[in-house]
């Protein structure tokens, strides 16, 4: 089973990144956890562009959507809404449909992120998308560090591992 990781953050010391990437290194057997790493590479949407051929990050990332199982967003929050890269991407797949039943679970590293999560689960939904909440994870609440030291926390791994079985449990119950 393949999940795939977006992050909403294009920064190189970004914690949603290093959450996803903590997440990879504590999938499950038989799970194999990517996190992509082409959201920059996608050009504006524009409807005139989403025909053959498209651009060759589009056509990356649609494969990458179509070939997993699940997908897990961690995205920043920016004035109350998610970053544009995500908002970009997303619109990218809301006409080609690999977001359609596609289970996708939000991790957040940060409890400032109640308006963006809400944009993001709201955009996820009109997309069609199966939100599995009980996978959800925000390690910051549980800190109070508001996510900035996400690796100090001790109970961090288990908190991961627990969403994870969650998120495999829910895929393979679909």
């Amino acid at each position: 089973m393949k999940i795939l990781g977006i992050s909403g953050s294009l920064r190189n010391a970004s914690v949603n990144t290093a959450l996803l990437r903590r997440a990879a290194a504590l999938t499950p057997n038989g799970v194999t956890f990517i996190v992509y790493d082409g959201l920059g590479n996608l050009p504006h949407f524009n409807p005139e562009l989403d025909r053959e051929p498209l651009p060759p990050a589009v056509s990356d990332f649609r494969s990458h959507l179509t070939s997993s199982a699940g997908v897990i967003i961690s995205s920043p929050e920016y004035a109350h809404g998610i970053p544009g890269v995500l908002k970009n991407a997303l619109d990218w797949v809301v006409a080609s449909g690999e977001l359609y039943e596609k289970p996708v679970a939000l991790f957040n590293t940060s409890p400032r992120t109640r308006y963006a999560q809400a944009a993001l689960a709201e955009t996820l939904t009109v997309m069609t998308a199966r939100p599995i909440p009980e996978a959800s994870l925000n390690p910051a609440q549980a800190t109070g560090d508001g996510g900035l030291h996400i690796s100090s926390d001790a109970d961090l791994p288990k908190r991961i591992e627990y969403a994870l079985s969650a998120f495999v449990k829910a895929i393979d119950l679909a």
